[in-house]
């Protein structure tokens, strides 16, 4: 595996010009940037759970739109062009107009995998914070029943839901979500 010391620059604009052709999803962290591997059958059912609550949560007449997988959510830390794909993003926010990433996130959602569990409660928890609009961050396990929710009203500390019978209340999008929704399929 390559260090990032021996991976090329890349400047934001040739990342941008590769990414659709790519067979390849890659996030971009300054200047370097990283494959990202397939998901489990687990993984894509709980997406597909979360992105289905909130599209028909949000319905037709909602300012609201919820994205999955292939939308990049683009950060400018330190200086530092950054491009990560959420599992699941909510957002509501007009100054949105690209058609490729948002920088005006809402809600963002991200299922663990073995491989991110780390990056996705420690370096994407303290980027994502870092986004003005953002008002909560969800980090599901798909190997076992754990929800995590940061809020960013309660100082990004977390609650964890772990039982199918509780309701994880999304008040970023007005939504309360049980816990058997999210694993509908997987654990039920």
């Amino acid at each position: 595996m390559e260090s990032p010391a021996q991976r090329p620059f890349i400047t934001v604009e040739e990342y941008l010009d590769g990414e659709p052709a790519s067979t390849v999803r890659h996030e971009y962290i300054g200047g370097a940037v990283y494959a990202m591997a397939g998901g489990s059958k687990e993984h894509n059912q709980i997406c597909g759970n979360f992105y289905l609550a909130l599209d028909r949560h949000f319905g037709d007449a909602n300012a609201c739109r919820v994205f999955f997988n292939d939308l990049k959510v683009r950060l400018l830390i330190s200086g530092e062009d950054i491009f990560y794909y959420p599992d699941v993003i909510a957002a509501c926010d007009p100054r949105d107009t690209d058609s490729h990433s948002l920088r005006f996130p809402k809600l963002i959602v991200e299922v663990l995998s073995p491989t991110t569990e780390q990056t996705d409660r420690r370096e994407k928890l303290l980027a994502y914070r870092t986004i003005p609009t953002l008002e909560e961050y969800v980090i599901v396990a798909q190997d076992r029943i754990e929800v995590t929710l940061f809020r960013r009203a309660q100082g990004w500390q977390s609650a964890t839901f772990t039982q199918l019978d509780q309701t994880v209340r999304l008040a970023s999008v007005d939504l309360e979500l049980p816990v058997s929704a999210i694993y509908r399929r997987v654990f039920t």
